[in-house]
């Protein structure tokens, strides 16, 4: 027979939801280990099921905890300490009274310590990838079978990944904070891209039979509401714009059967239009600032879309003014190729498809598979139906995502029945 939960326990459920990263965040600045912050916190949770069901929840749940979770470490470190040979640190550590612990719980500002969290996760001394496992770990709580499932990796390779950076964290004294102003410009670009990263494989997931990874992107969208709440930055506002304004398409990307549904042809009543909204008020923010950076160029180029009624209605003028913009400030080959689709939706397809070609005769673009899917879209449009098989079938060669393969295969379907 399975017993109902008590009212009590429910609570502490909740407060574990909303609390734990934010628990974590501090206990780690206060122990400085990760693995010790860890531990805490699953003591700290433990000691309020004994107590919170006899005396209630206590004022504020936070600090009950952080403080719970360091007293009982401090205890575990002080129990050590009698049974091991002597340990400067530990004795420390077992010395210190629980009046100075409380100090310095309320002297750190607690919301700061997810920021450093964030940071420090986001560190450039580490590697990308372990970046975005330490982020999705440690700031969003997710386990590491669940990251392990999301990119495809296996879990003991991703859980080694993880064990490493906490290991270069330790080993090269990577410090626990926010940078300070002349570091902060090149230290939030790398904080960003892990979120759009992060972003990105929930938006349009890599490889796997779905199109979205939900819990990725409202993952990614929630790290980028905590940056912004915390440091008001015009980039980070405009990565969070351009999240909610692609993510506000997400209920018309795809249809029952799980097939990709691509901009033009999508239903746009569909759309969510409180995030459009949202995202659009931190546009204009950002735009005003004159602190702005690609992400917010991207995200105003995404709410043009957004806010045109039909597809027919898109301003290409504009979209391609921003990317003439965009294109100076992070001269990409991917950044040139979206340029020239707009070009191509401005002048004509014959302009755009001449962008293109230039760019895989360079050779920058040449097994990436929206180029090919692009310039297989404009050939079409132009009549060219030899080339654009050719450049459907290449593209689809490259394209490992089961809906967006599912809909080349229908685009040259389609092309050889005209």
């Amino acid at each position: 027979m399975v017993r109902r939960q008590s009212g009590v326990e429910l609570q502490i459920e909740e407060t574990y939801r909303k609390e734990s990263r934010a628990v974590l965040a501090t206990l780690i600045r206060l122990l400085g280990d990760f693995d010790r912050a860890e531990e805490a916190l699953h003591e700290a949770f433990r000691a309020a099921l004994e107590k919170w069901p006899r005396g209630g929840l206590p004022e504020n749940p936070r600090a009950w905890l952080i403080s719970a979770g360091r007293f009982r470490s401090i205890d575990q470190r002080r129990r050590q300490a009698r049974f091991e040979a002597y340990d400067p640190v530990a004795h420390d550590v077992a010395a210190e009274d629980r009046s100075a612990a409380e100090e310095r719980v309320d002297a750190g500002g607690l919301e700061d310590d997810r920021l450093r969290l964030i940071f420090t996760c986001c560190h450039p001394a580490l590697a990308p990838e372990a970046r975005i496992a330490l982020t999705l770990r440690e700031v969003c709580g997710l386990t590491t079978e669940q990251i392990a499932h999301a990119f495809l990796t296996p879990a003991p390779t991703l859980a080694q990944r993880i064990v490493r950076a906490k290991a270069k964290i330790r080993d090269a004294a990577i410090p626990y904070e926010v940078p300070g102003a002349v570091e902060l410009p090149q230290r939030l670009d790398s904080v960003l891209r892990v979120i759009y990263l992060v972003f990105n494989e929930g938006y349009t997931a890599s490889s796997g039979p779905e199109l979205m990874r939900l819990d990725l992107a409202s993952e990614a969208i929630r790290l980028g509401r905590l940056l912004v709440e915390m440091l008001p930055e015009a980039e980070a506002a405009g990565l969070l714009a351009l999240m909610l304004l692609h993510d506000s398409r997400r209920a018309a990307r795809s249809s029952a059967a799980g097939e990709l549904i691509v901009l033009e042809e999508q239903d746009r009543t569909l759309w969510n239009r409180k995030q459009i909204e949202e995202g659009s008020a931190l546009v204009s923010r950002a735009l005003e600032s004159r602190r702005f950076g690609p992400y917010t160029l991207q995200a105003a180029i995404a709410a043009i879309h957004c806010h045109a009624p039909r597809a027919a209605d898109t301003d290409w003028r504009e979209i391609a003014a921003f990317y003439d913009l965009l294109r100076r400030i992070e001269p990409t080959p991917v950044i040139e190729l979206n340029r020239a689709v707009a070009v191509g939706m401005r002048d004509g397809p014959s302009a755009g498809l001449s962008l293109i070609d230039e760019l895989l005769a360079r050779g920058d673009l040449a097994d990436y598979r929206l180029a090919h899917a692009a310039r297989a879209d404009l050939c079409r449009r132009l009549g060219r139906k030899g080339e654009a098989r050719e450049s459907y079938e290449r593209a689809l060669a490259l394209t490992v995502q089961q809906a967006e393969r599912q809909y080349l295969a229908r685009r040259l379907s389609e092309l050889a029945s005209e």
